[in-house]
């Protein structure tokens, strides 16, 4: 009989990362982020203009963190004993939304916690790539794990038999995001989620 499958994303899910590339940003380039607004459309302001960074000023950014400065990472509380107990019985992917030359960078960011697993980096809607994880696998039942809602939506249309669980690590995006309209559930912490997963695999129903 197939095992089941867990695909969770990477960043505000196993890994933080919001906070740590607030840091940076002021750091490095005296940019503040306001991780309150929930979003990073008007989020990111110069402090020398006083102007809102656009997208042509704020992708550029965000590569350039992943490319440089992953290692400031930090991860999860209980996202390493969850996905080990989740690991027990099924498997498990992380589908993460970085450029196919990142993929190294990732699986040793990750081994560097003990998190051993296949990785899928992808761009755009994870509905496609995740439909196509699924297919490959053939599991008795699947769970998606991710702090977007978009991404939430891409999965209901693509893949509409999947379990869809909304969480958000960074607490100040937490409590500033509602929960995504197309998951199933929402929890911010590993332990309760972990519980949620185990009973989705255990009913063995999409």
């Amino acid at each position: 009989m197939s095992r089941p499958l867990l695909i969770t994303d990477c960043d505000e899910v196993l890994l933080h990362m919001v906070s740590h590339f607030a840091d940076w940003l002021d750091e490095e380039h005296d940019v503040h982020f306001d991780l309150e607004t929930g979003s990073f459309a008007d989020a990111l302001t110069d402090r020398r203009s006083g102007e809102t960074l656009g997208k042509e000023r704020v992708w550029p950014l965000l590569g350039s963190f992943f490319e440089n400065e992953m290692h400031r990472q930090t991860v999860v509380p209980g996202a390493i004993e969850a996905l080990k107990r989740i690991g027990e019985i099924a498997d498990i992917v992380i589908l993460t939304n970085l450029p196919e030359e990142a993929h190294a960078w990732r699986v040793d960011q990750l081994a560097g916690y003990s998190l051993v697993h296949e990785i899928v980096c992808n761009q755009g809607g994870k509905g496609p790539p995740l439909r196509a994880i699924v297919e490959r696998h053939a599991p008795s039942v699947t769970v998606f794990v991710d702090d977007l809602a978009v991404h939430h939506q891409s999965v209901a249309k693509h893949a509409p038999d999947v379990w869809r669980l909304h969480m958000i690590a960074e607490p100040r995006l937490a409590a500033a995001v509602a929960k995504a309209p197309d998951a199933h559930a929402r929890i911010d912490d590993w332990a309760a989620a972990c519980d949620w997963i185990l009973a989705k695999f255990e009913e063995g129903a999409p």
